[in-house]
């Protein structure tokens, strides 16, 4: 299992959170062998990694449960924007009827249910992958000061699920630091980013508490992708 680390510092403006989803994305995509014609992106939010993706394609099938999401991703005749969730089976028999080269899923395995039963769906298309999944090492020293229980699934279930469903992948996990200028730019980036699962466990004194208490100028996350 290789470990490799990147660290980024925050711009200070607002309106665009989505900088450690992007990078993810990037890194997942270049990982990519070949130019593959016909590629399923589940979890295709506004199109992070079509906009990546630089040969031309045949088909994309870019799948979400988030309308408005859906409703930003480009546009194109070789383009399907679906409504689906990939933690429901029925989406995965829809999706037998295609032919796929590849499969991708950057920063959106992270929110399956079951990753397990997820994963198997996936495998069963018969199709390279490219996954990249947030563990429990985001938000590490966040969750500890807070005395949080990890929102996430660790880096050690992801591999095994790997080993199980994907065994000619490789496992790499990546570490991200990202600066903040201020303790206030931080939790405002936690609150608009989508990185914590729009989860609220602490009232508004124990989040103060807990902004004078964090002893970092930056967060960690974590993100193990699979690619084979």
């Amino acid at each position: 299992m290789k470990i490799s680390t990147e660290f980024s510092k925050y711009a200070a403006y607002y309106g665009k959170y989505n900088i450690i989803q992007e990078r993810v994305a990037k890194k997942l995509v270049d990982t990519i062998q070949g130019s593959p014609q016909a590629v399923l992106d589940l979890g295709c939010g506004n199109g992070s990694v079509y906009k990546k993706l630089d040969w031309p394609l045949q088909i994309f099938i870019g799948v979400d449960f988030a309308q408005g999401m859906l409703s930003l991703h480009p546009k194109d005749e070789h383009i399907t924007c679906m409504y689906g969730d990939f933690n429901d089976a029925k989406l995965f028999r829809y999706l037998q009827r295609y032919s796929f080269d590849y499969i991708i899923s950057a920063s959106a395995l992270q929110w399956a249910d079951d990753l397990q039963s997820v994963s198997r769906n996936i495998a069963a298309l018969n199709a390279p992958v490219a996954l990249a999944i947030f563990t429990s090492g985001t938000f590490q020293t966040l969750n500890q000061t807070a005395k949080l229980q990890p929102l996430l699934r660790s880096s050690q279930e992801i591999q095994k699920i790997q080993e199980d469903y994907f065994p000619d992948a490789h496992f790499e996990l990546v570490q991200y630091k990202l600066v903040f200028d201020s303790v206030r730019e931080m939790f405002r980036y936690i609150k608009k980013s989508g990185v914590s699962g729009s989860r609220r466990v602490l009232s508004y004194k124990e989040t103060k508490k807990l902004m004078q208490s964090y002893p970092l100028n930056y967060l960690e996350f974590e993100v193990a992708f699979i690619v084979h």
